[in-house]
């Protein structure tokens, strides 16, 4: 019987309820790809990441080299952090042109907890379909959130890309909305690569016992 491991797809989630030991098997997954010469990646989606904790070195939301582990690299997607540089980045190009009373009606649409949601996923989506940090990366393994976080973060390209065809024109003109209307596409592209096999292995995480294989 072949393993995931032998004929690993470029994206590998480990899913599974909490303290099942998803990070345990990411980062023992991510190392054993490594030490085989693969340029791995390994992403925690879990916002109470313990994987700086784990690999002993600071995380961000770029890329960080492991210490000690040559061809791996790690990042955290920290929602907050990302809904940041996402509101910055959404309001840089009228910041030299609007009133400092229309800067801050708009950081104030942007604080909602939609924008937190949609920060979050820009940057998961751009992990799918390659951007600019992560295109040369062989394998990409996502040490994700306990389950229900988990389903949610999996589904939500579908359902923003499903509210974008049907949103209203002028609905939240300067809010996520418009703003990922341009990238519609990349969400396609996402939700074909989270369904293509050939691509991406989900591999559930349990306790060894009937109940919770049920």
């Amino acid at each position: 019987m072949t393993t995931f491991l032998e004929e690993a797809t470029p994206f590998l989630f480990f899913t599974g309820k909490g303290g099942v030991g998803k990070t345990s098997l990411a980062c023992a997954t991510a190392i054993r790809l490594a030490d085989a010469g693969k340029l791995v990646l390994l992403v925690s989606t879990d916002p109470a990441s313990n994987l700086s904790d784990v690999l002993k070195i600071p995380l961000t939301n770029s890329p960080t080299p492991v210490a000690g582990v040559a061809n791996l690299w790690a990042l955290v997607i920290n929602p907050e952090r990302a809904a940041l540089d996402y509101r910055e980045r959404v309001l840089a190009p009228f910041l030299s042109t609007w009133t400092p009373k229309q800067v801050a009606e708009a950081r104030a649409q942007l604080a909602d907890i939609a924008t937190v949601e949609v920060a979050a996923l820009d940057e998961f989506v751009e992990l799918l379909v390659g951007g600019a940090s992560t295109e040369s990366f062989d394998h990409v393994v996502f040490d994700t959130a306990a389950t229900g976080h988990t389903l949610r973060l999996l589904w939500l390209p579908h359902a923003w890309a499903e509210f974008l065809q049907t949103a209203a024109p002028g609905e939240a003109i300067l809010g996520p909305h418009a703003s990922l209307k341009a990238r519609q596409p990349r969400f396609a592209a996402a939700m074909n690569t989270l369904a293509d096999p050939s691509r991406t292995t989900v591999i559930l995480v349990a306790r060894p016992d009937l109940p919770s294989l049920r």
